[in-house]
């Protein structure tokens, strides 16, 4: 096990330091982490709240009201879900070295896309030339 890189609370990774270094993945990683466990705690909210409302409504409105909210939340813990196998993925790419690089032209992805969405496994470009072929093809 690494020991434990220490970074300031204000730090944020620039573009003139050596790509993915200590300091920097320590950054991400603990990003990840943060956003992983926001979304376990909303995701026991969200079950402890359909527990919560396992009752009996007598009227049919109010009940397919709750049953309409009831299937919105399902579908948000679903997505969820997914998020967090996403987050878990780039975590061991973190713990495999291969984090911060495209997983289609191997080159860095930039750290601007890298801060607004942790788990990309493409650079910019690759991600809108791999939307352009799946347009190309859900067109035919």
């Amino acid at each position: 096990m690494k020991a434990e890189t220490f970074l300031p609370s204000d730090y944020i990774p620039a573009e003139d330091e050596p790509f993915m270094n200590d300091r920097q993945v320590e950054y991400f990683r603990r990003k990840l982490l943060a956003w992983k466990l926001e979304l376990i705690e909303e995701t026991q909210t969200t079950i402890e709240g359909l527990q919560g409302a396992a009752r009996n409504t007598p009227d049919v409105v109010d009940r397919a009201s709750e049953e309409t909210d009831r299937a919105l939340e399902l579908r948000t813990r679903d997505r969820q879900r997914k998020l967090i196998s996403k987050i878990d993925s780039a975590l061991r790419r973190i713990d495999e070295g291969e984090y911060g690089y495209c997983e289609v032209t191997g080159d860095p992805i930039s750290l601007r896309r890298l801060d607004a969405r942790p788990i990309a496994t493409m650079s910019l470009e690759a991600q809108e030339r791999h939307e352009r072929r799946e347009r190309v093809h859900s067109d035919d």
